[in-house]
């Protein structure tokens, strides 16, 4: 019997149920992976709420990404092995103890990694690549303001963009989710609920702004972003964790800047030799040991609702992962 956590009903966590299934047969091309852990992305609670831009067709199992071993190979599979330790990219499905996907979803696991950490790295880090590097064109000497730098995606940011060279500015709500900023290269910290983050990016920039702002946040964070810009900055929308908020285009008119959505799943699927690149070069970095994920928790699946909580509540330091037994 499989175990998978089924969305019947749209809703908070609470209403998702963990339930069993009989294990299906191959069919060709298939690739049969027994997960070993899952990622939690902020998707995954906006899905299930039917939030997101996605809306699976119900019933349907969250979760974009996971890693695991190959345990079976249809007919017609190739490059792929029984044993193979594996990173399985889905756009839901992935909170389950055995998935059963195609070899095209199927991405070798960095040998540096555990399970927890292949299953958090794509999506994040992925995001945090087509952000900075195919809309932001972020280059060496850049100031990077990273809003949400406590998070997953914004961790990754953080890493990436110190890595291009940048100078990254790392926002956060707590001394501890400001430390692991420091650890993955922030050179400026700002705790946003002692000063306004506008009033620090001025300070920090004796008045002349950021050249890049990575903003999985929304809201006010996105209004008061443009008040702290330099001349010909680019506003990097990854998301909407603090709501959707309203642009004064005044202020965008006034620096001549540019505002640009952030869609790396979507843009992968209208140029797949994006993605190509993309992956190429996040598994080159991760074999190196430049880019790694945070993984701050590790949950059984059955806590699947509570793990889904630590990012509702902005509790998780980087990435939550379910981890089967």
């Amino acid at each position: 019997m499989v175990r998978a956590v089924v969305c019947r009903t749209l809703g908070a966590p609470e209403t998702l149920r963990l339930e069993e299934f009989p294990s299906r047969p191959l069919k060709p091309g298939e690739v049969r992976v027994a997960i070993r852990a899952a990622g939690l992305n902020f998707p995954d609670v906006l899905m299930a709420a039917g939030e997101y831009q996605l809306k699976p067709e119900l019933p349907f199992t969250p979760g974009m990404e996971a890693a695991g071993d190959v345990t079976e190979i249809g007919v017609d599979v190739k490059g792929v092995a029984v044993g193979d330790r594996m990173i399985v990219k889905m756009r839901h499905g992935a909170f389950t103890d055995e998935a059963i996907v195609s070899a095209a979803q199927l991405t070798k696991m960095p040998s540096t990694f555990d399970y927890a950490e292949a299953a958090t790295f794509l999506a994040g880090h992925g995001t945090a690549y087509h952000a900075l590097i195919d809309r932001g064109k972020v280059v060496p000497g850049e100031v990077l303001l990273v809003h949400g730098a406590g998070g997953g995606v914004g961790l990754a940011a953080v890493e990436l963009g110190k890595m291009l060279g940048a100078t990254v500015i790392a926002t956060a709500s707590s001394d501890e989710k400001l430390a692991i900023a420091k650890a993955r290269g922030a050179d400026h910290l700002v705790r946003y609920d002692q000063e306004p983050f506008r009033d620090a990016v001025k300070r920090i920039t004796d008045g002349r702004g950021v050249d890049v702002v990575f903003d999985p946040v929304g809201g006010e964070v996105f209004e008061n972003s443009m008040r702290c810009i330099a001349w010909g900055a680019r506003l990097l929308v990854i998301g909407f964790t603090g709501g959707i908020g309203s642009a004064k285009t005044n202020l965008l008119l006034i620096k001549g800047a540019s505002v640009l959505g952030v869609r790396a799943g979507e843009a992968v699927r209208r140029n797949p030799a994006l993605g190509a690149i993309r992956l190429k070069a996040l598994l080159q970095w991760a074999e190196e040991g430049k880019l790694r994920p945070n993984v701050s928790h590790r949950l059984p699946l059955q806590d699947y609702a509570k793990a889904m909580r630590l990012l509702i509540d902005r509790k998780a330091i980087g990435r939550v992962a379910l981890v089967m037994e």
